[in-house]
Order: C-alpha cells, then structure tokens, then sequence
C-alpha cells in the first residue's frame, strides 16, 4: 500500500526527513510517534502529496507521489482521507454539508450525496446531528465529522495528524475508537501521534521518528 525509498525532505541545510525507507501493508494501522519537531507531520504531508521530497520515492497504491503532476493530486486524493488536530470544518455550515463537501468537490451525483453523508454520519455516530451547525458541537464531535469527511468518498488510506490533539481523555477514546473501526473496514490508518497512552490502549505498529530519522519500528500488532 506505502512503500518509501531513501526519502529526503530538506528545508535549507535542515533535513525534515532523513534517508527514510519504510513500507506498511495494504490493511494495517500504523502509528507514526516521536517527539514534537521529528518529521511525524511532514512524512504525512509528503504520502498525500501536500509536499514534495527532495530527494528519494513514495508510492502510496503504486501511484509514485513524488513525480505525480500537480494536476493530477485532486485525483490521488480522492482515494485518501485525512483528519487534522484542528478539525477544518466550517463553523457556519450544517454537519451534513460539510461532509458533503467533500463529495461535492469531486463532483459525484446528488443522489449518491443523499445516500453517502447520512452513512457515513452513523459510523461515526452523529446521524441525529447532520442538520446542526458545525461550530455549535463540541470538540469531540467536531473531530468525528471530520472523520466523516475524510471517509465518505471510500478512501484506501486514511491519514490522522494528532487528530486527538485537542480533545479530552474520554473524546480522544472516542475518536481512537471510531478510528479502529474503520481500519477494521478494511482501511490503512496511519495515525501521527506522540500519545504515549492512547498507543498503550489501543496497541498496533509503531514507525517512530526523532530528528527526522526513523530510528525504530514495531512489528505489526497481532488481530
């Protein structure tokens, strides 16, 4: 599903990602750790395509992302998801539209908008709220239509950075939760995270990044 080669991504004279190979399989849940600063959201910005390497090969489903044109990224996205720490919703726009967004931008039918946003709001738990107002749920909810978003187009692969970040003990199970459940679905999950304790709940594979270096890898947890 991931396969990186000798990935270098540099800024000046610093190097964000160092010499960085690492594959991860069609199916898994990986979290990427470290501490603050050692590559953990840039390696998720370079698999979907928000930036370049400088130097080295991702191939993210066989589509190699670093020599992609730029306009052909719309097109690799629509097979990934991602969630962010601060949600990127809009405030003034009911749930359902915000999912929706996602679908609308893509251009798919109104009928397979109708069929997908209310769906994909019950796995996540929030169907009797697709008509309230984004910015009046709190921040646990908040983040779980932004999972939502992130899942309603069916993506291979779903990307979360810190996505429980700004979210409380009790929300931030929640999201882990709703996260397990779409891996199980069927979904690579890759989870950026320096949350020692939410690992230790919800065990899986461990990539872990300091200064830019993979230093360590976990085997896959066991199912």
């Amino acid at each position: 599903m991931i396969r990186l080669y000798h990935v270098v991504k540099s800024y000046g004279e610093h190097d964000a990602l160092h010499d960085v190979s690492l594959t991860i399989d069609k199916g898994e849940f990986v979290y990427v750790t470290g501490p603050s600063g050692a590559g953990k959201s840039t390696l998720l910005k370079l698999l979907y395509g928000a930036e370049r390497p400088t130097s080295g090969k991702l191939l993210v489903g066989g589509v190699d992302v670093a020599a992609i044109p730029q306009h052909r990224l719309p097109q690799l996205r629509r097979n990934v998801g991602i969630v962010f720490q601060d949600f990127k919703l809009l405030p003034r726009r009911t749930v359902g539209a915000n999912v929706a967004l996602a679908l609308e931008v893509v251009g798919a039918p109104a009928e397979q908008i109708r069929r997908r946003v209310p769906a994909v709001l019950n796995i996540v738990g929030l169907k009797e709220r697709e008509d309230s107002l984004a910015g009046e749920l709190s921040g646990g909810e908040q983040q779980r239509v932004a999972i939502a978003r992130a899942i309603v187009n069916d993506p291979a692969v779903l990307f979360a950075d810190e996505p429980t970040g700004n979210l409380d003990g009790g929300m931030a199970v929640e999201v882990m939760e709703i996260l397990q459940a779409i891996n199980l679905r069927g979904t690579t999950v890759l989870v950026a995270t320096h949350d020692q304790g939410l690992m230790d709940r919800f065990p899986h594979r461990r990539v872990r990044f300091v200064g830019g270096r993979l230093v360590q890898t976990s085997a896959r947890a066991r199912a």
